[in-house]
């Protein structure tokens, strides 16, 4: 007697139905969204460089929007991957990275991650008056 073989697919071709992963807590998806996974990379990122400027940078607000607001007469130089609004007073200052342009620039997720703290250390180095080199956390 001869076993059949397996199919692998269901007979329609739909393929694998349902989630492939489980999520931990009942009700909440298991992997996010796109944009809660952008945020987690974000927060990752910032931790250890506010963590090792803070003393310097003081009070800073990091956000993060889906895309900057460009004026209609924008040149078509190139969309800004972040900004930076200098505190004054009491007021924080404030960094700003764009999801949507960052995720277009990388292939993969390293290549998003590498991304996204290239562009907080220009931004911390613009806000500390220093060079890149010097707050790249790879440096230290």
């Amino acid at each position: 007697m001869e076993i059949a073989p397996r199919r692998t697919r269901d007979r329609r071709g739909r393929g694998m139905r349902g989630p492939g992963v489980m999520p931990r807590t009942l009700g909440t998806p298991a992997l996010g969204s796109e944009r809660e996974r952008f945020d987690a990379l974000v927060l990752s990122v910032v931790k250890v460089i506010d963590a090792h400027w803070h003393d310097r940078l003081g009070l800073v607000e990091y956000a993060v929007e889906d895309a900057p607001l460009v004026p209609d007469d924008w040149d078509d130089a190139g969309v800004p991957l972040a900004s930076v609004v200098r505190g004054q007073g009491a007021t924080p200052s404030r960094l700003v990275l764009f999801r949507r342009p960052l995720e277009h620039r990388a292939d993969t997720r390293e290549e998003l991650r590498a991304l996204v703290l290239t562009v907080v250390v220009e931004q911390v180095a613009e806000l500390l008056g220093m060079d890149p080199e010097d707050v790249d956390p790879r440096n230290l």
